[in-house]
């Protein structure tokens, strides 16, 4: 903690939300550890279940968007966060027991890598173990993590580069686009488990495919009301 500074807390956990009452009691469960050395800011987008209720409980700060606009939720946190370092993560995602220990030497290092964690899938299926696999190598070698790997960034980092555009999807490619050096992305030797929901309707490679195209049309400059709309048909 930095008295007279703006920077209050070490890290300051950006969590944004819309309906999870069933899986963020574990992630804040998983985030306790990190007592009073962080903040927990969850930011939601009309949430009808227990959702703000359950943040409460677990003693986070709650602000509401009036837009389902992941980029403008990330965005919002960030900007009424206190701490030196952001972590952005999404509510349906889990850390190891040790993740705090594990990000305790980034946190004491060179501010001007952003790093995220090893990309795992809460399910036991082999499958996911071959997207597992896939999606490691493309965030290690293609430099091309998302935001369901969770990112730890600099508040000065974050802001230099402008932080996330109010947008409603691809708000975490849009962000890594515009990073002059990609060089700065690190993989930490630490494990995101993340819930398997959005592939267990489907066929997950079916699925990436999908995804892959999406970020091929908002690169090449489509709107992204459009993509939004065949994103969430």
């Amino acid at each position: 903690m930095k008295i007279g500074s703006i920077n209050l807390f070490k890290i300051s956990i950006i969590i944004p939300t819309i309906n999870e009452a069933n899986n963020l009691p574990f992630l804040l469960s998983d985030l306790s550890t990190i007592q009073k050395e962080g903040e927990i800011l969850v930011v939601d987008c009309g949430s009808e279940d227990k959702t703000i209720d359950i943040a409460n409980i677990y003693g986070a700060k709650v602000y509401k968007s009036k837009e389902k606009n992941r980029g403008l939720q990330l965005d919002m946190g960030a900007k009424n966060s206190k701490g030196e370092w952001l972590v952005f993560l999404h509510a349906d995602t889990r850390l190891s027991h040790d993740w705090h220990r594990k990000i305790k030497s980034i946190l004491n290092g060179d501010k001007n890598f952003i790093y995220y964690f090893q990309f795992k899938i809460n399910d036991k299926k082999i499958i996911y173990r071959v997207l597992e696999i896939l999606v490691n190598f493309r965030s290690k070698y293609f430099k091309q993590p998302y935001g369901d790997q969770g990112l730890i960034i600099h508040k000065s980092i974050y802001l230099k580069n402008h932080g996330f555009r109010k947008i409603p999807l691809m708000e975490d490619v849009d962000f890594l686009s515009r990073l002059k050096n990609k060089k700065g992305l690190k993989q930490i030797n630490s494990p995101i488990f993340t819930s398997s929901r959005k592939w267990e309707r489907t066929n997950i490679f079916l699925q990436a495919l999908k995804n892959w195209n999406f970020r091929r049309r908002w690169l090449k400059g489509e709107s992204t009301k459009s993509i939004y709309s065949d994103y969430y048909k």
